[in-house]
């Protein structure tokens, strides 16, 4: 089966919820069913605009109460847990068991400072166990039983902030809610659904094949590497996984217009008639879209790089940069800033991709600034003179 370019566009915005109009308000339920059909929400600690994982929902739905989604993820009944799902996430409570080969085989995965106290400090890490347990929930900066004190930088993590860390990503504990930002351990039993955690245990190749799936219908069409890359899977499994779901026929291989190899198009997928050409919306660079940068150029064109770590003096187009999508294309992309001293939402820099038409993009862009503004409780928007766009931006603004 051939699909073309535009069509590989449509079923993908389709699939991710880009596709439909926004409704006219959003409750509780359709953002459960959102993060339900995405699968998996990127969580980052960079707050210059608003957290990421907020945005995802704001993209699809349009403004919202963001303690929907706390509620979603904090309180019991508890619909979302946090876990390494793409990078940190937030995933749908009812995937932990897909997770648990993971958890298992984390010595295998960790990486250097989890592994060395984790094979080297056992009795430590049992300790802070122990603590979690008596005095759960509980954050990093409140654990001090001895060892390496933290230092400054990002990276710099404290022994017992590694040992905690370690046993999150091996799943003795867990994330029971936030303070601010700052992640509060318990153990699992505490904090997830009973009827979630008395569930068998997959086997790992079976865990790949549901990841692999949930990837699938999550993307509408999809690469080898866009499907392992969603959940992170090993390749050996993935690819073997992918190989069985296209024997069951839930995935079928497909030839897109444009991709150097196979397409795998999800039975449920959707092929829409049309994409609404005024649909646009504003996405986070840890939007499940673009987060898979290869993909992101293969679909839209558009070559996009997070420019965070990147020295200012070097960076193209910003350091929070957010895609803006119209229709079914990439059309720009736009450094934005909260300056919620100000009441300000301060595009510091708007560029347009080649060859758009600037004054329907920054009409479009306006507006969908607008609604970002009145979400996150901003008297006005600020334009900053950066960027192609900007001058058509500011046009469009007054």
């Amino acid at each position: 089966m051939d699909v073309s370019a535009s069509q590989a566009r449509a079923i993908a915005l389709a699939a991710q919820g880009l596709a439909t109009p926004r409704p006219a308000r959003v409750d509780a339920k359709q953002l459960r069913a959102l993060v339900e059909r995405l699968g998996v929400v990127q969580i980052d600690s960079v707050n210059v605009l608003v957290r990421s994982h907020y945005l995802p929902a704001f993209s699809r739905l349009g403004g919202y109460d963001t303690t929907l989604l706390d509620r979603h993820a904090h309180r019991a009944p508890r619909a979302l847990f946090e876990y390494w799902g793409h990078e940190a996430s937030l995933l749908p409570t009812a995937l932990q068991p897909l997770f648990r080969w993971r958890m298992e085989r984390a010595l295998d995965h960790a990486w250097g400072r989890m592994k060395r106290i984790a094979k080297k400090q056992p009795t430590f890490v049992q300790d802070i166990l122990a603590l979690v347990a008596e005095r759960g929930p509980i954050s990093a900066s409140e654990i001090e039983l001895g060892g390496r004190p933290s230092r400054k930088g990002w990276w710099e993590w404290s022994d017992a902030k590694t040992a905690i860390e370690w046993l999150f990503w091996s799943g003795q504990v867990t994330s029971a809610r936030r303070r601010g930002f700052e992640r509060l351990y318990d153990l699992p039993a505490r904090v997830l659904p009973a009827k979630v955690l008395s569930q068998p245990t997959p086997s790992e190749p079976d865990a790949h094949r549901a990841l692999i799936e949930r990837a699938a219908r999550a993307l509408g069409i999809a690469s080898e590497s866009d499907l392992r890359d969603y959940y992170r899977l090993p390749l050996a499994g993935a690819r073997t996984a992918v190989a069985e779901l296209v024997e069951a026929g839930t995935l079928e291989a497909v030839r897109v217009e444009g991709w150097a190899k196979p397409g795998y198009l999800h039975r449920a997928a959707v092929v829409p008639k049309r994409i609404a050409a005024d649909r646009s919306a504003l996405l986070s660079p840890f939007d499940s879209l673009v987060w898979f940068r290869d993909r992101t150029h293969r679909l839209f064109g558009m070559k996009y790089r997070i420019e965070i770590y990147v020295p200012a003096p070097k960076r193209v187009h910003g350091y929070y940069v957010l895609p803006f999508l119209l229709g079914d294309r990439l059309v720009a992309r736009v450094d934005l800033k909260a300056d919620r001293a100000a009441g300000v939402l301060r595009v510091q820099a708007a560029h347009g991709e080649p060859g758009v038409a600037k004054a329907r993009v920054a009409a479009a862009l306006a507006g969908e600034l607008s609604r970002m503004a009145v979400w996150l409780g901003l008297a006005r928007v600020e334009i900053m003179p950066r960027g192609d766009l900007a001058t058509a931006l500011a046009k469009a603004r007054r």
